[in-house]
């Protein structure tokens, strides 16, 4: 059965540059290999192990991303009053305040504030409203947010 993956409009963009780059050093890699081969007995050849491994790295990349674009459900976000897929929350706790959006797997990168739906800080917010109290619970124990504003 094929998985689905969930992801927004601007996480599809970023995969198909992502994955246009990667295709374009196909011929860099090869080149590598070439070189590293010229060196002699590839049993004992370094260059030519490293340039494999970076083959194989560049492949898989480029098969998981064909996959996960092949096989995308698009998040559309707009006019929600609960948070969901592909909500931009505000939330506030004390006088910090916090931007996440809440994306799938695929998409999730906490530095860049995109929290996936699959983590606790995501499943906490979902299907939260404005002025709703959110308890997340991390490591460093439970930390209490209020929803400000979901776009």
């Amino acid at each position: 059965m094929k998985k689905h993956y969930q992801i927004t409009a601007e996480g599809q963009k970023e995969l198909e540059a992502e994955l246009i780059e990667l295709k374009s050093r196909r011929g860099e890699v090869a080149d590598k290999i070439s070189e590293a081969r010229d060196f002699g007995d590839l049993s004992e050849n370094a260059e030519y192990d490293a340039a494999r491994e970076e083959q194989g790295l560049l492949e898989t990349r480029i098969a998981d991303i064909e996959d996960i674009l092949n096989n995308a459900d698009i998040i559309k976000a707009s006019g929600r009053t609960t948070i969901g897929l592909g909500s931009q929350v505000e939330l506030k706790n004390g006088a910090k305040t916090f931007t996440y959006t809440v994306v799938g797997p695929v998409e999730a990168d906490p530095l860049e504030g995109r929290v996936s739906n699959e983590s606790p800080i995501g499943m906490a917010l979902f299907g939260k409203k404005v002025d709703d109290k959110v308890t997340i619970t991390t490591p460093k124990g439970e930390i209490s947010y209020t929803v400000v504003s979901i776009k």
